[in-house]
């Protein structure tokens, strides 16, 4: 089984109108990795750039501007992908794995391929991907109310992940999160368990709210 944990960061969130700055990126074969990338690309020219996405990563205009072209990150995508999966083959192809991708990332990463004239992205990559947004979703179902947000480094810390936030929003960081966050999801929907970090941080929430409401009873009466 091939599977491909991606991470892209880009100059928006419009996929038709935006362009990626850097894709990251391990491909698996039977939990194997056999390649590891983390390019910084020039987005493509036409591509509209938002000053706080450029922010959330850290990286200025002028830095972007000075990466690698996109033509050339493209080529030695597709030589690397070209080692490991067989285009011509509809039987062998890869799951893209990420956070939030079935609705983000996947669309990038193909509008990308279509930038630089390649229409057969489905080729290299089955059109189901691995959504770790989602499946921590059914793990969390009953405390998400408890949850202040349901971000990548969020969901990693209520599975016991520690995380380092002055690298959140670097692909390659990303990644190691996603990967994390997708082992521990796994293990827990299949034993059918929650993290002990998940009854800590759900007790001090209903510690709080009962305080809450006793003051507010005193208040009253």
């Amino acid at each position: 089984m091939k599977m491909l944990y991606l991470d892209l960061e880009t100059t928006g969130v419009r996929f038709w109108k935006n362009g990626i700055h850097q894709i990251s990126g391990e491909l698996c074969i039977d939990n194997t990795p056999v390649w590891d990338f983390d390019f910084k690309v020039k987005p493509y020219k036409d591509a509209i750039i938002d000053p706080d996405a450029l922010a959330a990563s850290n990286v200025t205009i002028e830095q972007i501007m000075d990466y690698a072209p996109m033509r050339s990150v493209y080529a030695e995508i597709v030589h690397n992908l070209g080692r490991h999966i067989d285009k011509f083959n509809k039987l062998d192809k890869a799951f893209i794995c990420g956070y939030n991708n079935a609705a983000f990332d996947n669309n990038f990463f193909r509008a990308f391929f279509v930038q630089n004239n390649d229409e057969y992205f489905g080729s290299w990559f089955w059109s189901s991907p691995i959504d770790v947004f989602v499946l921590a979703a059914e793990l969390f179902k009953n405390v998400r109310w408890n949850m202040p947000d349901f971000k990548l480094s969020t969901v990693a810390e209520w599975l016991g992940v520690e995380v380092d936030p002055t690298k959140l929003h670097d692909g390659k960081y990303d990644i190691y999160l996603t990967k994390e966050c997708y082992r521990l999801v796994m293990e827990h929907i299949k034993a059918g368990t929650l993290p002990k970090e998940t009854y800590t941080k759900t007790m001090l929430v209903k510690e709080w709210i009962q305080k809450k409401n006793e003051n507010t009873k005193g208040q009253i009466s």
